[in-house]
């Protein structure tokens, strides 16, 4: 991937013109929050940036934390109150809205664009989107920087948000598959029930909840 010109600010050298990568984790997950990573690139931004899902959990901890001390970056994360309360749809572009104004926040500026991977953005769809200047790019976590950048930080946030909560309810697994359907976890469900922590307007939770 090619970038441009780049220039200093805040004492990192920030890739110019500002461009604001935005992607989410946690869309498909039956429990936990959703979260949505925001990165400005920096000049020293790590090599071999991409799509999250395709990088060993080593490799993603790797450049999560050279994107650390690179570039500028913040999350945001929707709860699944939230997320029951107004659909996941809803809450991943609240989640990308929240990540973003963290980091105009954090960063002292607006940026000169956004790219958000998939095919919508929150423009017109979540209360507080302010960036007009916003583009969805389909695979964009694989094409683009700053989006591959904000898929490791999103991803690498909820996980260890799910394995905090793994060890209050270690029955479900969430250390191990983040909260998605897996076998062990729908099995784990239909004995157990739900926890405080599943996505309830999700149709498996609403079906076993009927069952109990």
């Amino acid at each position: 991937m090619t970038l441009p010109s780049i220039g200093p600010y805040g004492g990192i050298a920030l890739v110019r013109p500002h461009v604001m990568g935005i992607d989410e984790a946690g869309r498909g997950p039956l429990a936990g929050p959703v979260v949505a990573g925001a990165v400005l690139l920096g000049k020293n931004a790590p090599a071999g940036l991409d799509d999250s899902k395709k990088l060993s959990a080593s490799r993603r901890l790797q450049l999560e934390t050279e994107i650390h001390k690179t570039c500028l970056w913040a999350v945001g994360v929707v709860d699944v109150e939230t997320i029951d309360r107004i659909n996941i749809f809803a809450a991943t572009m609240l989640a990308m809205t929240r990540a973003a104004s963290s980091l105009c926040s954090k960063a002292g500026f607006e940026p000169d664009e956004v790219l958000i991977d998939g095919n919508k953005t929150p423009e017109g769809r979540s209360e507080g989107w302010r960036w007009p200047n916003v583009r969805a790019i389909v695979g964009g976590d694989g094409s683009e920087a700053a989006i591959s950048a904000a898929s490791i930080i999103a991803k690498q946030h909820r996980d260890r948000i799910m394995r905090v909560l793994a060890q209050a309810f270690p029955m479900y697994g969430w250390e191990r598959n983040a909260g998605y359907g897996t076998a062990g976890h729908l099995a784990a469900l239909r004995e157990h029930g739900p926890s405080p922590h599943h996505r309830r307007s999700f149709a498996p939770i609403a079906q076993l909840e009927m069952a109990f």
